[in-house]
């Protein structure tokens, strides 16, 4: 398989436009068209016709109840679903800068360099953190110490970690708390520097604090990455994105920017949720 080709590749134009909601246009990154998914070999549709556009460098957020779909289809967005025997797209598409990334040449782990995670509860491994950061790093098949010096430090500034760790990378990651845990599998995240990063409610195990710390480096690295975060917290929604997906009954309700979506949604439904009618 060849690696997935991530060129910029111009927007689709005319009829085959998918409507991006609100001015000022942005270079899209990520196009969703009828996408379907399913858990159980297509029988039922967890994810039904679901399309938008993701801009890039900015922060998207998919809100809605649990259950919903939203954090199936940011797996989807890394095929991180594949991992599941009974799961499949059973239509549509999903593009990453107009690469279609079920292609047959497209290969789902290096799609993964350029789409990168991190989960609900941070996952640090049993190592240093050196070593964690550099992980991803060392599987790609980099050996030279200057290179992974280079990239560890540079993710640990990134990830607003260095300052704390910086005299102790020869330390277990264990020994860290829980919010610097979660920007370590950050900084793991972006040392292979993917175009994109998916965060899957990445402060829901973590204090106000600590929160707080999190939701400031998500806004600084929009400015490098493109993030998607899927989160229960509305509030966070309204702090971090600048555009906001509501998501019901593996349907998109409404996608438009944050400030729409909270304060004038054209849908009742979403107006409901965000007031919390219900959810």
């Amino acid at each position: 398989m060849n690696d997935i080709d991530l060129d910029p590749v111009p927007a689709a134009t005319g009829d085959d436009a998918i409507p991006v909601p609100d001015e000022p246009a942005s270079e899209t990154i990520i196009e969703i068209e009828n996408l379907g998914f399913s858990y159980d070999h297509g029988k039922t549709e967890t994810l039904q016709g679901i399309s938008l556009e993701i801009p890039k460098n900015m922060v998207t957020a998919f809100i809605g109840p649990s259950g919903c779909g939203k954090s199936t289809l940011l797996r989807c967005l890394n095929r991180m679903n594949d991992l599941i025997d009974t799961a499949k797209v059973t239509r549509g598409t999903i593009k990453i800068l107009g690469q279609d990334i079920h292609a047959p040449d497209v290969d789902a782990i290096e799609l993964r360099k350029h789409v990168g995670m991190v989960f609900q509860k941070y996952n640090p491994f049993p190592k240093s953190i050196y070593e964690n950061v550099a992980y991803g790093l060392r599987i790609q098949g980099v050996q030279k110490k200057s290179t992974l010096n280079e990239a560890v430090e540079r993710a640990l500034v990134q990830s607003a970690l260095w300052e704390e760790v910086k005299d102790r990378l020869a330390d277990s990651a264990l020994g860290l708390s829980g919010g610097q845990q979660q920007r370590l599998c950050i900084a793991r995240a972006i040392a292979v520097q993917p175009q994109i990063v998916l965060m899957d409610e990445p402060c829901s195990a973590l204090d106000p604090i600590a929160t707080a710390r999190i939701e400031d480096l998500i806004t600084e690295l929009c400015e490098n990455y493109t993030i998607v975060i899927v989160t229960h917290n509305m509030q966070q929604a309204t702090r971090v994105s600048a555009r906001t997906a509501f998501f019901y009954l593996g349907e998109l309700i409404e996608y438009a920017a944050t400030d729409k979506i909270f304060v004038k949604p054209d849908k009742k439904q979403t107006e409901d949720y965000v007031s919390g009618r219900f959810g």
